[in-house]
């Protein structure tokens, strides 16, 4: 880690704080939480030093997160592995791709081939072209939350609504069949929650070599399944997203094979997990606060705040890591060209600096400047469709619902990644 190593001690963060960085389950039980408000009221941007892992900087502090991704040429994605990733897996992977990372999706790429790639789609996840859609997934809204009404009072809001809602609406996006969607979901969890116990591919402790194979063999499958999408959508073109992305090209070809696989994985993954995850943390906030329940109920307009705030309370997205690309200073540090950094966006989207009582759910928050989808130029593609789904989904249950409760221990996934509810057990009345 380039000059920053020689730094006096007191820019580096406490052990125990730093371990907790890097423990899946520290996610999972919310001292993540505990670990921010330490760091950004003590030292918003120092260096971990965690075992195993190079070390890297902290940055907890919403204006420092968005001064890094607002520099996208001076704070790279690319160069070396964009989630956080031990010295071990990193060697590995490097062998098996010559790079920092197993895809090579937007999230993975810099300029200018980020803004080429962006630009193949970005037109599809804008408002105007998702107005065509609304009608499909108020229709997918309907029937799912009465299957839940369906229940007789009692379900798991994750298995029953939150998995299967928005993974049926961006695999219709995208043209995947419904038959194939359990896939999807499956694979899904494998790539963003290898470290927990219900969801990763192979349960037991893995060495490093291990949990890289893991990993490439859940890539080799999504690569393998839209292969086979690929050949059909450029025979048979349809007005679906596989279509677009089967057949973009860039500089007068057809996309690699590899990132055409990572293309298709950006949108068949984040397209519904993070939703997923966004959606049960309203469910789980509303439960938990039947004045918040009642307030929204009784004041509809309230529900796109309701879902902006469900965003900011969960932040399934916990973290990217950037690596400056020249010396620079950053909140009065200084950080070496080559120095690897964490987003902390959960932390970010707790600041006190920016936030009016940051830990309360308030679903009239206004304004509400979370950075839960980024900032800059790598802000989420598909921020609209999260939001409109969200909306729509609660527009049609807030009406039929009297009431709402915790109906048991809500469990999160275990990943410093990407995570979210995993079981959301509620009991309902409906009206």
């Amino acid at each position: 880690m380039g000059t920053t190593a020689t730094l006096s001690g007191n820019i580096d963060i406490p052990a125990g704080i730093a371990a907790t960085l890097v423990n899946p389950a520290a996610y999972a039980d919310h001292r993540i939480h505990d670990s921010y408000r330490w760091l950004r009221a003590n030292n918003p941007l120092g260096i971990a030093r965690p075992e195993k892992f190079d070390p890297f900087w902290v940055v907890t502090k919403h204006a420092h997160i968005q001064a890094v991704s607002r520099q996208n040429e001076l704070f790279h994605n690319a160069d070396r592995p964009t989630t956080l990733t031990n010295q071990a897996v990193e060697e590995r992977v490097r062998k098996i791709t010559g790079g920092p990372n197993l895809v090579r999706s937007l999230v993975q790429m810099d300029a200018p081939d980020h803004p080429k790639y962006r630009a193949l789609t970005q037109g599809w996840f804008m408002p105007a072209n998702l107005g065509k859609f609304e009608a499909r997934v108020s229709e997918i809204a309907r029937a799912t939350v009465q299957r839940m009404l369906d229940k007789s009072g009692a379900c798991d809001f994750v298995e029953d609504v939150a998995l299967g809602y928005p993974l049926h609406v961006i695999m219709e996006i995208l043209g995947v069949p419904e038959k194939d969607e359990p896939r999807m979901l499956k694979l899904t969890q494998e790539l963003f929650g290898p470290q927990d116990p219900d969801t990763a591919r192979i349960r037991e402790q893995l060495t490093a070599e291990q949990f890289s194979v893991m990993m490439q063999s859940v890539v080799a499958d999504f690569g393998a399944y839209f292969r086979g999408i690929t050949e059909d959508r450029r025979r048979n073109p349809r007005d679906d997203l596989a279509t677009v992305i089967a057949n973009a090209k860039i500089g007068g070809d057809y996309m690699p094979d590899h990132d055409a696989t990572s293309y298709y994985m950006i949108v068949a993954t984040a397209g519904h997990d993070t939703t997923s995850s966004s959606t049960a943390g309203a469910v789980w906030a509303l439960a938990e606060d039947p004045a918040q329940f009642e307030k929204v109920k009784a004041n509809p307009e309230l529900i796109p705040g309701l879902v902006d705030e469900a965003i900011r309370w969960m932040t399934p997205v916990k973290h990217f890591m950037r690596s400056a690309t020249a010396d620079t200073e950053l909140g009065g540090r200084k950080i070496a060209k080559g120095d690897w950094l964490m987003l902390c966006y959960a932390s970010g989207n707790r600041d006190e600096d920016v936030f009016d009582e940051p830990y309360k759910f308030r679903c009239d928050r206004k304004p509400n400047r979370h950075v839960a989808f980024g900032y800059g130029a790598h802000l989420c593609l598909g921020q609209y469709l999260a939001k409109l789904e969200m909306r729509i989904l609660f527009e049609e249950l807030l009406p039929r619902l009297k009431s709402i409760a915790l109906d048991g221990e809500v469990r999160m996934t275990q990943a410093y990644f990407v995570n979210g509810p995993k079981k959301l057990p509620i009991r309902f009345e409906v009206n």
